[in-house]
């Protein structure tokens, strides 16, 4: 109870200064506009020739996801071992990083946070005006955002892993790559594989978000039929991406339980 009241204590300033009224969705102009809209989404547009579309938006937004998600473990890999100190020869040995190793280890570190602070929607908005309109600006757009975020969660996985396999495997000479792969990755792997099938799940959503800013897939096509007022396409389209995402999700679960 008391905890209740000290967050809505904290929260009050907030919605103050927001200008947060929910009332506002019942007035009677907020009602007819809303009706106005949900309206022109009945029927749901069944036609052959828009199905076929919007499967091929669907297909594009998975490939987008997909292909941006292969990019950036491609980045993450290599910079999760520069940022762990997990084969560290100089600190088993001494119990302290050398001061080339650490520098490196932060220089990486904060490419990481620069890379996962900047959302992939952003991203998108700036390759859009690079590459022009098309799946290639939300494949990149994925691909930078996700090399941060999967190179960080990466990073502490290993770290916080038993690192005795490792230490023993380097102290009997193997070399780190040899430690890594045979010392720390069997007992993480489970974990990381885990944490890739979410961070895919999320990339398909997000995807169909950057879609909106020109960035391809099943995003780009809602935007189309919302400015055309076509609300028939856009209520199959939302309820396809509605199925894409409970899709992904149930695999995404399915291949974590297995894993786990």
């Amino acid at each position: 109870m008391i905890g209740a009241l000290l967050l809505a204590v904290l929260c009050w300033p907030m919605l103050v200064y927001t200008e947060f009224n929910p009332l506002t969705l019942l007035e009677a102009q907020s009602l007819e506009a809303t009706w106005r809209f949900l309206s022109d989404f009945f029927p749901p547009a069944h036609s052959a020739e828009f199905l076929m579309m919007a499967l091929q938006a669907t297909w594009e937004t998975v490939a987008i996801a997909t292909a941006g998600l292969t990019l950036a473990l491609l980045g993450a890999v290599p910079l999760t071992l520069m940022a762990t100190s997990i084969v560290s020869v100089s600190q088993l040995e001494s119990g302290r990083m050398r001061l080339a190793g650490r520098l490196l280890r932060q220089a990486v570190r904060w490419l990481l946070v620069l890379l996962r602070s900047v959302p992939e929607l952003v991203w998108a908005l700036l390759f859009v005006r690079i590459v022009g309109l098309g799946p290639t600006a939300g494949v990149l757009a994925i691909a930078l955002t996700y090399c941060g975020m999967l190179g960080k969660v990466y990073a502490e996985i290993l770290e916080s892993s038993d690192g005795h396999a490792t230490a023993t495997l380097l102290e009997n000479g193997a070399g780190r790559l040899a430690a890594l792969c045979y010392g720390a990755l069997p007992e993480a792997a489970a974990e990381l594989l885990s944490y890739t099938t979410y961070r895919w799940e999320c990339a398909i959503r997000g995807s169909v978000v950057m879609g909106f800013v020109g960035a391809g897939g099943l995003g780009q096509r809602m935007d189309e039929s919302l400015k055309m007022l076509a609300g028939g396409e856009v209520a199959s389209m939302l309820l396809i991406f509605v199925l894409l995402v409970a899709c992904a999700d149930g695999i995404s679960s399915a291949l974590r339980k297995r894993l786990g």
